[in-house]
C-alpha cells in the first residue's frame, strides 16, 4: 500500500468548542450549551489549550507535540516545504525491484522534510520501514507536490486549485493552512480569513481517494484517531457510513456538511461533541495568519481582537530570555509586531511603540519591529541606543550575537556616539566583509548627511543605488542631497521622472516629484505631491516635514506651525519637528511658544548643533547676547565634534560675530567674521559685517574698502549701500585725518605747518634773487 506523503505542518486537534459544557443527564433536553464556551474571537481558547497541553506534556507524547503547535516561542519554519528535517535521518527504505514495479525515489518536495513528530520515538520510523511498502505515491501526495511546486514558481492559481481538492479529500489542518497561505499570496484575504475562521472538521471524510488507494481504505497520516499508532498502523479504516445515506440518500456516503452562516459556531456546538473546531483555535500560526488577512482588509479592530490587546503569552518571569526552540523567529514576536502595526492604524502610537519594543525583546531577529522603531523615530536617540544595546542577543542568538548587535546599532541615529558608530562600521567591513553592502553603506551615508556633508553623502548614495535600483532608506537621503546641491537639480528632475515611470505605486516616487517642485520654488505644486505621498504612506516622515517646509518657504508660517505640530505628534521620538516649530514661532515673534518648543526639543536630543544655533537665535531676539554667544559657541564646538562641513555652519559663525559685536567684543567679532571669509571669501554678509566692525573700531577708510568689496559682488544690496553712505559722510565730517585728528595733536600740526610755510618762502627767494619777495599771504 502506498503511503501518503506528509504535509509538513500538522495541527493537532484542539478541544471541542463545546468541551466545557456540563454533562447534565437529568436535563430533559440533554447537555446544556454555553455560547461563551462555544466560540470566542479572542485568543483565550488558544491559551486554555496551551495551558492544558503544557501541563500534560511530560506525561504523554501526544500532548508534547500538541504543545508544540500552541507554543508561541516556536517559529513557522516547520511549515516550509523545503526545510531540512531536524530529526535524525531515516534508514533508506527498501526499494521495489524490477519485479515489484517502480523503483524511483520520492520527489524532494514530497519528502518528509518537516517532520513535526520529532518529539515522538523514532520507533515509528522503524515501523514504517518494517512494513516493507514501496515509496509509491498516492493522489494526495502528488497533489501536494503540485501545490508546493506551484507556490515556488508563483503559480498561485494552480496551487489554490489543487490545494482546494486536497483539503476536501483530507480535512487535514496542514493542507488547510497551506491553502490559506496560498489565498494570502493571491491577495484573496477574505477567502483566506474565511477558511481560517469557519468551522473545520478535524476528522477525515469517509469517502474519497484516501479510502480507495491500492484497493483498501486508509486515512491521512495525521488523523487524530491514529496518532498513537506505530508505522503504517496510523492508517486505519474509517468507521462505517451511517445507514440511510447510501447511493439513494440525500448525501453521498461519508460527506460531512457542517452548519454555515451567522450562527454557525452555535449550531456546531449543539450538533457536534468532537471533531469540529476553527483553525484559529487550533494553532498560533493560523491565528496570526487570520489577523494578517484582516489587517490587509482594513478590519483593524477585528484583527486586534483576534490577536488580543496585549500579548496573551507574556511571561514576566522569563520573557526575552527564552530562546527560540527551532532557530527561527518566534511567532509570538511576529504577533507583537503585527499588534504594533494595528495600533498605528488605530492612532495609538504609544501602545504601538510598546508592542514593537516587546517584539524585538522577544526575538532580536524580528527586523520589522526594529525598522518600525527606528525609521518611525518612536524613541529618542538616547532611548534607542540604550534599548538596542541591551537586547538579549547572547541568550537568543549565541553564535551571531555580535553581528546582530552591530547590524542594528549601525542603523541608529548619528547625533551621538560618533566614535562608536565609526568603530561599528569598521568592524562590519573588516570582520564581516560587508564593505559594499547597501545597508552598511547607508549607515555611512546617514552619518555624512547628519554632518551636513551633502556632496560626500551623495557619492555614497549613488554607489548604493548603482547596486540596487531602489533602496527604501537611501532614496530620501539621495533626493535631499540633490536638492541641497543646486548643480544636481537637473539630475533630480530626471530621477523623479524615472521613479514615477518605474515605481508608480511607491510613495517615494511622488516625494521626489514634490522635492523637484520645491527646488524651483513652486511650493503649491510641491505640497500637492507631498500630500499624495502621505496618503500613499502615512508613516513616511520626509513627506510630512517637506510639506511643512513648503508652507514656511512660501511665508505661510501659521500653516507651517500646524504641519510641524502634526509631524511632532506622529514621530514622538524626533526632536526635529519641535525645533522647526520653534523656528517658525521665532519668525512670528511668539517668544514664549518658541522657547517651549526649543526646550522640548533640547530635552529629546541635546547633541544637535542646529538646535543650539536656534536656541542662540532665540536668546538673541530676547537681547540676551551673552547667552546667545555661549550657545553659538556650543553649536560650533558640537559641529567640530561630529566633523561636519564647515561651510554649513557659516550662519552660526555670523551669528556668533554679531552677538559678540553687540557685547562690544569687537576684536572677537572680527575674528569670527574672518573665519567665515576663510571658508568663503565671497560671502557678502561676512564682508559687510567686517566693514561694520571696522567702522566701529574707527577704521572708516578700511570700512569703506569692505563696503566697496561687498558691492562689487552684490551691486544692488541696499543694506550695504546705506552703510557705505554713512561711512562716507563720517569720513567727510572728520576731515582728512578722521576722528583721531592730525598726528601729534593740533598744536604740533600747526607748528609743523608754519615751519613748512617758512621753508617754502626760503625756496622761493632762492629761485628769484634779483626781485624782492612780496608776501601775499594773509
Amino acid at each position: 500500500m502506498a503511503a501518503t506523503p506528509p504535509t509538513g505542518f500538522a495541527i493537532p486537534r484542539a478541544p471541542s468548542p463545546s468541551g466545557s459544557r456540563t454533562n447534565n443527564t437529568n436535563h430533559p433536553t440533554g447537555p446544556r450549551h454555553s455560547i461563551n464556551s462555544s466560540f470566542s474571537f479572542g485568543p483565550q481558547p488558544l491559551l486554555n489549550s496551551l495551558a492544558d497541553a503544557s501541563a500534560n506534556a511530560t506525561s504523554s507524547s501526544a500532548a508534547a507535540y500538541s504543545y508544540s503547535y500552541l507554543d508561541p516561542s516556536r517559529s513557522i519554519l516547520q511549515t516550509s516545504p523545503l526545510r531540512t528535517s531536524p530529526r535524525k535521518g531515516r534508514r533508506t527504505p527498501k526499494k521495489i525491484g524490477a519485479g515489484g514495479g517502480t523503483g524511483g525515489g520520492r520527489h524532494p518536495l514530497a519528502n518528509d522534510t518537516t517532520d513535526v513528530f520529532q518529539d515522538q520515538d523514532d520507533a515509528d520510523d522503524e515501523g514504517d520501514e518494517e512494513d516493507g511498502d514501496g515509496p509509491g505515491w498516492g493522489i494526495v501526495g502528488r497533489m501536494r507536490l503540485w501545490r508546493h511546486d506551484a507556490l515556488m514558481q508563483h503559480l498561485y492559481d494552480s496551487a489554490a486549485f489543487w490545494g482546494d481538492k486536497i483539503v476536501s479529500w483530507t480535512n487535514d489542518p496542514n493542507d488547510a493552512f497551506w491553502l490559506a497561505q496560498t489565498y494570502f499570496l493571491k491577495h484573496e484575504y477574505s477567502r483566506a480569513e474565511r477558511l481560517l475562521t469557519r468551522p473545520f472538521p478535524t476528522t477525515p471524510p469517509k469517502v474519497g481517494p484516501l479510502t480507495q488507494m491500492n484497493g483498501g481504505p486508509s486515512q491521512p497520516p495525521f488523523a487524530p484517531a491514529a496518532a498513537n499508532a506505530k508505522g503504517k498502523g496510523r492508517e486505519m479504516p474509517p468507521p462505517p457510513s451511517p445507514i440511510g445515506l447510501g447511493a439513494g440518500g440525500l448525501l453521498a456516503p461519508g460527506v460531512q456538511r457542517l452548519p454555515m452562516g451567522p450562527g454557525e459556531m452555535i449550531d456546531v456546538a449543539i450538533q457536534y461533541e468532537e471533531g469540529v473546531s476553527r483553525l484559529v483555535d487550533m494553532s498560533v500560526a493560523c491565528r496570526y495568519l487570520a489577523a494578517q488577512c484582516q489587517m490587509r482588509q482594513g478590519k483593524w479592530s477585528d484583527a486586534l481582537e483576534i490577536l488580543g490587546e496585549s500579548n496573551p503569552f507574556r511571561d514576566d518571569e522569563e520573557g526575552a530570555q527564552v530562546p527560540n526552540v527551532d532557530g527561527g523567529i518566534k511567532i509570538e514576536a511576529s504577533m507583537c509586531n503585527l499588534r504594533g502595526l494595528l495600533m498605528l492604524k488605530l492612532n495609538r502610537g504609544d501602545q504601538a511603540k510598546q508592542c514593537f519594543m516587546e517584539a524585538l525583546a522577544l526575538d532580536v531577529k524580528c527586523y520589522e519591529a526594529f525598522e518600525q522603531l527606528v525609521s518611525g523615530e518612536m524613541m529618542t536617540p538616547d532611548e534607542e541606543w540604550e534599548f538596542v544595546a541591551h537586547l538579549a542577543y547572547r541568550e537568543q542568538t549565541p553564535a551571531d550575537a555580535d553581528f546582530v548587535r552591530l547590524a542594528y546599532q549601525s542603523r541608529l541615529r548619528k547625533y551621538k556616539h560618533t566614535e562608536e558608530h565609526a568603530l561599528i562600521r569598521k568592524r562590519l567591513v573588516d570582520e564581516y566583509g560587508l564593505g559594499d553592502n547597501p545597508d552598511v553603506l547607508f549607515s555611512f551615508a546617514d552619518a555624512l548627511y547628519t554632518q551636513l556633508r551633502w556632496a560626500d553623502c551623495f557619492a555614497v548614495t549613488s554607489r548604493i543605488l548603482s547596486l540596487v535600483s531602489v533602496h527604501k532608506n537611501t532614496l530620501p537621503l539621495h533626493i535631499a542631497c540633490m536638492c541641497h546641491l543646486s548643480h544636481l537639480n537637473p539630475k533630480l528632475f530626471l530621477l523623479a521622472h524615472e521613479l514615477v515611470e518605474r515605481e508608480p505605486e511607491n510613495a517615494i516616487s511622488w516625494y521626489a516629484v514634490g522635492i523637484w517642485y520645491m527646488c524651483i520654488h513652486k511650493y503649491q505644486e510641491a505640497r500637492t505631491y507631498f500630500s499624495k505621498t502621505s496618503l500613499m504612506d502615512p508613516r513616511f516622515a520626509p513627506a510630512w516635514v517637506a510639506f511643512a517646509h513648503a508652507f514656511s518657504f512660501e511665508g505661510e508660517h501659521e500653516h507651517a506651525v500646524t504641519a510641524y505640530s502634526t509631524c511632532a505628534r506622529l514621530y514622538t521620538g524626533s526632536h526635529m519637528p519641535l525645533m522647526f516649530v520653534g523656528m517658525e514661532q521665532i519668525i512670528l515673534s511668539n517668544q514664549h511658544q518658541a522657547e517651549e518648543a526649543l526646550l522640548a526639543a533640547q530635552h529629546m536630543c541635546d547633541a544637535d548643533p542646529l538646535l543650539f544655533n536656534e536656541r542662540g537665535v532665540m536668546a538673541f531676539t530676547k537681547e540676551d547676547y551673552e547667552t546667545a554667544a555661549k550657545l553659538f559657541e556650543s553649536a560650533i564646538d558640537l559641529a567640530q565634534v561630529v566633523q561636519s562641513s564647515q561651510k554649513a555652519w557659516i550662519p552660526t559663525f555670523l551669528n556668533l560675530g554679531t552677538a559678540l559685536r553687540r557685547l562690544g567684543r569687537l576684536d572677537e567679532a572680527k575674528a569670527a567674521y574672518q573665519r567665515v571669509l576663510e571658508i568663503d571669501y565671497r560671502n557678502v554678509t561676512a564682508i559687510s559685517f567686517m566693514g561694520v566692525t571696522q567702522h566701529l573700531l574707527g577704521n572708516v577708510e578700511a570700512a569703506i574698502v569692505r563696503y566697496h568689496e561687498a558691492l562689487s559682488i552684490d551691486p544692488i544690496n541696499g543694506y550695504v549701500l546705506e552703510l557705505l553712505e554713512m561711512a562716507l559722510e563720517a569720513s567727510a565730517d572728520m576731515g582728512p585725518f578722521g576722528w583721531k585728528g592730525p598726528p601729534g595733536g593740533e598744536e604740533n600740526w600747526e607748528k609743523q605747518m608754519r615751519e613748512h610755510r617758512d621753508k617754502g618762502k626760503q625756496v622761493a627767494k632762492a629761485m628769484s634773487p634779483g626781485e624782492d619777495f612780496e608776501d601775499t599771504s594773509l
